[in-house]
């Protein structure tokens, strides 16, 4: 039997947390309290949610505890996600990280033990109703995208190709129409091109008050942006840190709006 979605992405975890476990060996006590582009977190409270959401899924109950300042966040699933990264502030960081190789070799073994049918099962998601796939795509892209955050504070850039950059960009993809014809307001007759380095080229084309993907243009784009995995993580996730590297060629306008579009992720 060959390779099944859900088994992709159970590797794509897989290798994004060795990524990340091999990044944090060496870090200084000065490296895990560095503030990250994502409201209110340290180096260490980016890798304290990871845990903690991995902790969760095997189980464990959230911690007895209540975040001293929530005001940060944005909506409930942010208050939720503070109180297990508040309760391991007063741990040192490399208690944090002992914590997080403990808690992925147990939730590893148990998802590398799924079915077909396991990872067909329907459940809630943050992001509505699915599957565990899609669960599991959602866990690869969050893991992902926090992982670029740590290394964005840290000067420390890595892991910006691969398969698990290319699910998170994939993932960011779905939405690209949404924010093209809707909240960038591309007029009709206009396409917008996302080339993101080393992953690939998104193209969406606007038609009848309506954009949507398309496998290929006729012509030049209206507007092509260039950028990479981890700077469009970074605008999606609406960092404060995001780079400010994105090359737009065509209309400077719209590419303007639609790069002001962006961030969508709660």
């Amino acid at each position: 039997m060959g390779r099944t979605v859900g088994n992709e992405r159970v590797e794509q975890l897989a290798e994004t947390w060795a990524s990340i476990d091999a990044l944090a060996t060496g870090f200084t006590d000065d490296d895990w309290k560095q503030p990250t582009g994502c409201p209110g977190w340290s180096v260490q409270d980016c890798v304290a949610h990871l845990v903690d959401y991995e902790a969760r899924a095997l189980g464990r109950p959230a911690p007895d505890h209540v975040p001293i300042d929530v005001s940060h966040t944005k909506n409930a699933m942010g208050e939720s996600n503070e109180v297990g990264v508040d309760h391991r502030r007063a741990r040192s960081g490399h208690e944090v990280l002992s914590e997080l190789r403990e808690v992925v070799t147990e939730r590893l073994a148990q998802l590398r033990a799924l079915t077909e049918e396991d990872f067909a099962r329907e459940t809630v998601t943050p992001a509505g109703p699915g599957t565990l796939v899609d669960m599991l795509t959602l866990r690869v892209m969050d893991t992902w995208s926090h992982e670029q955050d740590i290394r964005r504070a840290l000067g420390r850039p890595g892991h910006a190709v691969g398969p698990a950059a290319e699910a998170s960009v994939n993932y960011f993809a779905r939405v690209f129409p949404l924010l093209v014809g809707k909240r960038a307001a591309a007029p009709d007759g206009s396409t917008v091109v996302f080339d993101v380095e080393g992953v690939g080229r998104y193209p969406i084309a606007v038609a009848a008050g309506r954009a949507a993907p398309v496998e290929a243009l006729d012509g030049p784009a209206t507007v092509e942006i260039t950028l990479s995995a981890p700077t469009l993580a970074a605008l999606v996730g609406g960092r404060s840190d995001a780079p400010d590297d994105a090359v737009v060629s065509g209309d400077a306008a719209l590419g303007a709006a639609v790069l002001a579009a962006l961030p969508f992720l709660p």
